[in-house]
């Protein structure tokens, strides 16, 4: 017999969604079945898969030992750097300035230096974090950026604010801006593109259209110029994303005719060798908070605005 107590970290969950988190090699069938068969209680009592849990319930589990985790599980961040780039940091969240190059969660390369490895590493040896006296926590993204991208990702450190952050990115009220170099000069110093989006899942590729074909989503671009060296034919500008489809910003420029530098998917690869950039000329650079419903434990962040600094590719318009 496991027995969970339930922490402020656990509280508030369903039984179901608690228990895919804490006994993750639990097939979801047998924890249904465990359920049912009430091998899984709650305080000693039968629980359904609906009930939810609260701050000091305790849960026992009549299930195989074999369907626990060991220590090493638990422990598999410990192999990645403890270093991350800190733009900002407070009790509740930590805003990341990610490098191109580093993934964000494991891939399909298995590699273990993850963004988010790095973070709960950060957190577990400054004593904020230990899986020990977690039972379905773990520091957690709320959002993420390509590989090859840099930018803002903005890190949970507790339950709380991981559920306010995922709810306020859903309903919009935080606000993210990225910077962009582009080969070639848009006609207009500011506008709004519209075009039909579809993600091709074989080739990780997308099809952009000026019409609306099927399975295709409406995809909506906003820039602005900041600045342009005719000479080099390159313009760096400042995007605003009114929807989010995959390879948005690299899509959609390439196809309006002005592809990012650097981008070896979208782009013009000569250019991209004549200014030995191997990496697409993208970051996530801007970050606001702009809470227009209760934001909890959170409030302080209310009108907050942060910026990366010493964006790499700006520097191709220095004189």
């Amino acid at each position: 017999m496991k027995e969970f107590i339930i922490s402020r970290n656990d509280a508030d969950q369903r039984v179901d969604k608690f228990l895919t988190k804490s006994v993750p090699k639990l097939p979801k069938n047998l924890l249904y079945k465990y359920i049912r068969l009430k091998r899984v209680k709650v305080n000693g009592k039968r629980c359904e898969i609906s009930t939810r849990l609260n701050a000091g319930d305790v849960m026992q589990l009549y299930i195989n030992d074999e369907f626990f985790e060991d220590a090493s599980d638990k422990t598999v961040f410990l192999s990645a750097p403890a270093s991350i780039n800190i733009l900002y940091e407070d009790e509740n969240i930590i805003l990341c300035d990610k490098k191109s190059g580093l993934v964000v969660h494991e891939d399909e390369s298995g590699s273990a230096d993850t963004l988010i490895n790095r973070v709960t590493h950060y957190l577990y040896d400054k004593g904020e974090y230990n899986p020990d006296k977690e039972n379905s926590f773990a520091p957690a993204l709320c959002n993420r950026i390509d590989r090859n991208t840099g930018g803002i990702v903005i890190c949970a450190k507790n339950a709380e604010s991981l559920r306010i952050l995922n709810q306020k990115i859903k309903d919009r009220e935080l606000h993210k801006k990225y910077l962009c170099v582009t080969v070639g000069i848009p006609p207009k110093q500011e506008d709004t593109l519209t075009a039909y989006h579809q993600k091709n899942e074989q080739t990780k590729t997308v099809r952009v259209s000026a019409v609306q074909f099927p399975g295709s989503k409406t995809m909506i671009t906003k820039y602005r110029a900041l600045k342009c060296d005719r000479e080099k034919k390159l313009a760096l500008l400042e995007v605003d994303l009114i929807t989010g489809r995959t390879h948005q910003i690299r899509a959609h420029l390439a196809y309006e005719g002005y592809p990012l530098l650097g981008d070896g998917k979208y782009g013009i690869n000569k250019i991209n060798r004549e200014y030995n950039v191997k990496t697409q000329a993208l970051y996530s650079y801007k970050l606001e908070f702009d809470f227009v419903t209760d934001s909890g434990c959170l409030e302080y962040l209310n009108g907050k605005k942060f910026e990366a600094e010493n964006v790499w590719f700006t520097k191709l318009f220095e004189k």
